[in-house]
């Protein structure tokens, strides 16, 4: 299973995630398309980080990706990356709501 956590402040905003885990939706050897949706909502907020916000601070291994906003952002950045991240939450969820054998998504204020 997919764990999916999001850190947030206690108004609201997203300072980063963890996505840990693979889904196991497919049998061995076969592709398994729960894992490659997750993977592709993650790497579309990290690449719309990237290109609108100047932020790139991830870090990925097998099976996991990590991502923290850094402190020094500008107001302008900060109010766009919320976007992209909560963006990217839905689109979790809704992963979740099809597949919540799959995948688990939790958040937690920090």
């Amino acid at each position: 299973m997919t764990r999916a956590v999001i850190n947030r402040l206690k108004n609201g905003d997203i300072i980063g995630f963890s996505i840990r885990g693979h889904a196991g939706a497919a049998k061995d050897g076969e592709f398994d398309m729960v894992c490659a949706a997750i993977s592709a909502v993650g790497y579309t907020a990290l690449g719309g980080l990237q290109e609108l916000c100047g932020v790139n601070a991830y870090k990925e291994s097998d099976g996991n990706l990590e991502m923290k906003l850094p402190k020094d952002m500008t107001a302008e950045a900060w109010t766009k990356a919320q976007i992209i991240l909560k963006t990217m939450v839905i689109g979790l969820k809704q992963i979740e709501n099809q597949y919540s054998k799959h995948i688990q998504v939790s958040f937690k204020e920090v």
